[in-house]
């Protein structure tokens, strides 16, 4: 194989320019239904753009509702199959508060709110990035109905993660994010990681 670039020594990660208008971070946030319509209308906004996949994510402080950060899909935006809208929130709280872990000495307790079931890269890294609850939209099937592969995830992943501390609400205003998959999916959008391409969330 010949190689037309040069090796890389960095990547850059970044969120569209469009977000820093779509959402507050100066609101608090105490509703668990206004916490998860953030996480919502960032994916609907991120279809709507043409800047990625039907998903988005939010990371707030539990007692608070303070939004510490977000993440929408941006796999094809910057050609890293990594940067699923979880991901992308997990790196920018974590650069937020200054630690590589969101339950660090000194910190409180934060939660994820994602618009659909995670995939298996996600749900791993919800462990390690330190969040104490996990809430979520669409469910695992309703991404398989418009072609996403989720990975192995199993009932015994959630299991693990309740027995060290990660509290999981599925399927909450799972009608509203099913909608944005299923308007994605009307749209013509790309299935990323359909037939063993590369995988996005």
């Amino acid at each position: 194989m010949r190689w037309d670039r040069p090796p890389m020594h960095d990547v850059s990660v970044t969120l569209p320019a469009w977000v820093v208008g779509q959402v507050d971070y100066a609101t608090r946030y105490p509703a668990a239904e206004a916490r998860m319509r953030v996480a919502i209308g960032l994916a609907s906004e991120n279809i709507a753009r043409g800047t990625g996949g039907p998903f988005g994510a939010a990371i707030f402080e539990r007692e608070s509702g303070l939004l510490v950060a977000v993440g929408v899909n941006a796999v094809t935006r910057l050609n890293n199959s990594t940067v699923h809208a979880e991901m992308l929130a997990f790196q920018l709280a974590e650069k937020r508060v200054g630690s590589y872990s969101l339950r660090a000495e000194g910190h409180p307790e934060h939660e994820l709110f994602s618009s659909c079931a995670p995939c298996a890269m996600c749900l791993g890294a919800a462990l390690w990035s330190g969040v104490t609850k996990l809430t979520f939209g669409a469910l695992r099937e309703d991404a398989e109905a418009i072609g996403f592969d989720e990975g192995p995830v199993f009932d015994e992943s959630y299991a693990y993660l309740h027995a060290r501390g990660v509290e999981t609400v599925a399927g909450f205003l799972r009608d509203e994010a099913r909608a944005v998959l299923e308007r994605y999916q009307a749209q013509g959008g790309t299935v990323y990681n359909a037939e063993g391409r590369a995988t996005d969330r």
